[in-house]
């Protein structure tokens, strides 16, 4: 199998592994994914299982047949998951990660770079006036 779909293979052979469905109940992977026993499942094997098929869905996809099947990163968004973060990407990062802290709004807004340049212009200006 191609790479881009083993993560989430993985994935979801751990889920349903923890699943009541198997560990409780007795039944085989393979039973707990078909319909009368895929409604027991778990939110999380349920939208692993949906993300498989749509991997390898993707993989037959003629429109991606250049770029390729995008791989989802699944470890990437368990750590996000764990650390607190969040895992929506924004040009490869997390939107929601590396803020500066708690704002309440009382805090003073930093000033505009073109304020601390001007401020540095006029400063210079009169330093030079006063050599004269």
């Amino acid at each position: 199998m191609p790479s881009s779909c083993k993560e989430i293979r993985a994935a979801l052979a751990q889920c349903l592994q923890e699943s009541e469905c198997v560990m409780v109940h007795r039944n085989s992977a393979a039973d707990c994914l078909r319909p009368p026993l895929v409604d027991t499942l778990p939110t999380q094997c349920q939208q692993f299982k949906r993300a498989f098929g749509d991997c390898r869905r993707g993989m037959v996809d003629m429109r991606k047949r250049f770029r390729g099947n995008q791989p989802i990163a699944f470890q990437k968004l368990q750590e996000t998951e764990q650390s607190g973060e969040g895992y929506q990407l924004y040009a490869g990062k997390s939107a929601f990660a590396g803020g500066k802290g708690v704002t309440d709004g009382n805090n003073a807004a930093e000033p505009d770079w073109r304020d601390l340049e001007n401020q540095k212009y006029r400063e210079q200006a009169a330093a030079a006036a006063n050599k004269k």
